[in-house]
């Protein structure tokens, strides 16, 4: 996806991009290799050839940080293909106060990692295990989870980042998580298959007020589940939308 992408590019939308492909540009290689393309100067070509050539090279050494400034953040998702064995997915609970966290859970499509407060939710160790990826996938998390985090621990989060929740919108998923797991056919656990976020709080609240473990365990197994089902929700939707996009006329 990356390599076919020209949105990144001044003054290329996506209107401009279409016509490329129609045009059969479809990646960098086919815009370098022809001398001139129909609808751009020979100075905006030229303008190009050295903003594409200095992209591939940033794209041969995995730096994301080059591409997380340049590419707009609604099409960060275009870059999961060349960044998702060096992702991380996560979610938080809050107490019911916005700002309040209570767990983060984060997942690397192997192992799960979860912070809880009164026990391991530092912000050191935050940092330190988040600067390990180069990308971080949420559901919603551009509105919610990345913002409380960062007034929460006032702390910079400066990866890539693919908000689900954008991309389910734009190929006709709609709602929240769990209805759209659902629709896909994307199992949970059955202990907490009809836990709710509202139940996350209410967990949350229980334990405090009562000590008694099996709150908490419960609402760390719920949001356990939460970061590990959105590896496949991103392998379904992403393709989804990237076909959309590209077959497009």
């Amino acid at each position: 996806m990356i390599e076919n992408s020209f949105i990144f590019l001044e003054k290329i939308g996506e209107k401009t991009e279409q016509n490329l492909w129609n045009n059969n540009i479809h990646s960098w290689h086919d815009f370098l290799e022809n001398k001139s393309i129909l609808g751009f100067s020979r100075a905006r070509k030229i303008l190009y050839d050295l903003h594409l050539n200095t992209a591939l090279k940033n794209l041969r050494v995995n730096n994301a940080d080059y591409f997380t400034h340049r590419f707009p953040r609604q099409y960060h998702w275009r870059l999961f293909d060349k960044f998702k064995d060096e992702a991380v997915y996560l979610d938080i609970e809050t107490s019911g106060y916005y700002g309040d966290i209570t767990v983060i859970g984060l997942y690397d499509g192997f192992d799960t990692k979860m912070m809880v407060r009164g026990f391991n939710l530092d912000k050191n160790l935050l940092q330190k295990t988040l600067d390990r990826y180069k990308m971080i996938i949420t559901f919603n998390g551009a509105s919610f989870d990345l913002p409380v985090i960062q007034k929460y621990f006032n702390l910079k989060i400066p990866h890539l980042h693919i908000d689900l929740r954008h991309v389910c919108s734009q190929i006709g998923l709609t709602g929240g998580l769990k209805k759209i797991e659902k629709t896909l056919n994307i199992k949970r656990a059955k202990e907490v298959e009809d836990v709710t976020g509202m139940d996350a709080v209410y967990l949350w609240q229980q334990f405090k007020s009562t000590g008694n473990k099996k709150y908490l365990d419960l609402l760390v197994k719920y949001n356990e589940e939460d970061i590990i089902n959105l590896k496949p929700l991103a392998e379904y939707a992403i393709p989804e939308l990237w076909n959309k996009i590209r077959n497009v006329s």
